[in-house]
C-alpha cells in the first residue's frame, strides 16, 4: 500500500468557512453567532468535494490511503477562547469521520485539537477521546503554539503538555507536531511559521529528557522536518555539547519525518541523513503549494515521485511507502488488519 499520512481536507464545501467566519464575527456576542446545528453540509457535498479534488489526486499519482485531518490554516487556535475553538475543532473533527465514513478505503482520520492560547490542554482531552473512541481516529495534530507565531506556551517537554502525553501514551497514538495560521506578521504561515515550528519542536526535544518520561511517545515532524535533516550535523553537535546521547538513541526512537518536501535534492538529503526506518510518506495534498514545477513537468507535491527516484532499495521504499506508517500508527494497522490488509 501506498499510505500518506498528511492529508488535510482543505476543500471542505464553503459553508464551513461561511460558517467560520459567522462564528469570528460574532466573538464578542457568541449567543448570536451560528450554532453547529445550522451548518448543513450533505453527504452529496463531501462526495463531490473529496472524488473531484483529494481521492481524483490520489488516483492519478498512485496512493491507496490518506491519514486525514482538518484544514492546518483553519485551527487558528489564537482565535477567541477556548469555547471558540471547541466548538470549531468538534465541527471539523465531524467533517473528517463523515469523509472517512463514505470513503473508508482511502481516508481515516487525525484529530484537529480545540487548544486555546493559556488554556491547561486537558481540556482537549474530551474531544481527543471522543475521536479515538467514537471516530476511530487513528491519531492527533498537536499545535506547539496556539497564540499563531507569537509563542506563548512553554517548551513541548514542559509538564505543561504531559495530559496530552498522558492520553497518546494511554490510546498508543502519535501527534503530529503542526502549527496553524500565523498571526505574526514576520512569519509567513505555510514558507516561514510551519517550517520554524519543525525545527523548534525538534529542539525542545533535543535539549530536553522528554523521552525518559513518555518512552513510547511519539511525535511525527512534518514537512521534512524543518530544517533537522539538512542541518542534521549542527544538531548532532549540540547535543554532544549538552551531554545528551546519540541523537539515534536520545530522538529517534521515538521522533519521526515525514515526506512533504518539494523537490528531489530535498528528499535525496532526508534519505541518506535520516535513517529509513524514521521517514513515513506524506504530500500534504492540496495543500500550502499546489502549482507544477517548472523544471520538471510535474506537480511539487507529488512526492510519491521522488520516493521512487532515490537511491533506495525496494525494501526501503516499501518502508516509507507503508511499513513506517503502520509502526508509527498502531490503530491504523489495526484497522488494515481489520480489513484483511
Amino acid at each position: 500500500m501506498i499510505i500518506d499520512i498528511h492529508g488535510h481536507y482543505t476543500t471542505a464545501p464553503k459553508a464551513l468557512e461561511d460558517w467560520r467566519k459567522r462564528q469570528i464575527d460574532n466573538l464578542s456576542t457568541p449567543e448570536l453567532g451560528p450554532k453547529p446545528s445550522e451548518l448543513k453540509i450533505s453527504d452529496d457535498e463531501l462526495r463531490d468535494t473529496i472524488e473531484s479534488n483529494q481521492l481524483r489526486l490520489m488516483k492519478q499519482r498512485g496512493s491507496d490511503l490518506t491519514i486525514f485531518s482538518p484544514r492546518a490554516s483553519f485551527m487558528a487556535h489564537h482565535i477567541g477562547d477556548f469555547n471558540t475553538s471547541s466548538t470549531w475543532a468538534a465541527i471539523c473533527n465531524e467533517l473528517c469521520y463523515r469523509v472517512s465514513q463514505l470513503f473508508p478505503d482511502n481516508f481515516i482520520g487525525a484529530a484537529m485539537l480545540p487548544q486555546s492560547p493559556g488554556v491547561d490542554p486537558a481540556t482537549s482531552i474530551p474531544e481527543l477521546e471522543r475521536c479515538i473512541k467514537d471516530y476511530g481516529f487513528v491519531g492527533i495534530n498537536l499545535n506547539p503554539d496556539p497564540s499563531g507565531g507569537h509563542w506563548t506556551s512553554p517548551p513541548l517537554s514542559d509538564r505543561h503538555w504531559y495530559p496530552i502525553y498522558e492520553k497518546m501514551v494511554e490510546y498508543d497514538i502519535p501527534a503530529m507536531v503542526h502549527v496553524s495560521t500565523s498571526c505574526n506578521c514576520a512569519f509567513h504561515t505555510t514558507g516561514a511559521h510551519y517550517l520554524n515550528a519543525d525545527t523548534t519542536a525538534f529542539m525542545q526535544c533535543l535539549t530536553s529528557d522528554l523521552f525518559t518520561d513518555f518512552p513510547t511517545l511519539r511525535f511525527v515532524i512534518p514537512h521534512g522536518g524543518g530544517a533537522v535533516p539538512y542541518h542534521w550535523g549542527r544538531f548532532r553537535g549540540l547535543a554532544q555539547e549538552m551531554k545528551k546521547p546519540l541523537l539515534k538513541d536520545h530522538l529517534l526512537n521515538n521522533i519521526f519525518f515525514d515526506t512533504c518536501v518539494y523537490h528531489q535534492p530535498g528528499i535525496d538529503l532526508l534519505t541518506k541523513v535520516i535513517p529509513v526506518d524514521n521517514v513515513l510518506f506524506a504530500s500534504e495534498m492540496i495543500g500550502a503549494v499546489r502549482g507544477i514545477d517548472p523544471e520538471t513537468g510535474h506537480y511539487y507535491d507529488d512526492t510519491k515521485r521522488y520516493i521512487e527516484a532515490a537511491a533506495l532499495t525496494d525494501a526501503e521504499r516499501q518502508q516509507i511507502f507503508e511499513g513506517n506508517a503502520r509502526r508509527v500508527y498502531p490503530r491504523l494497522d489495526a484497522a488494515l488488519k481489520a480489513k484483511g490488509l
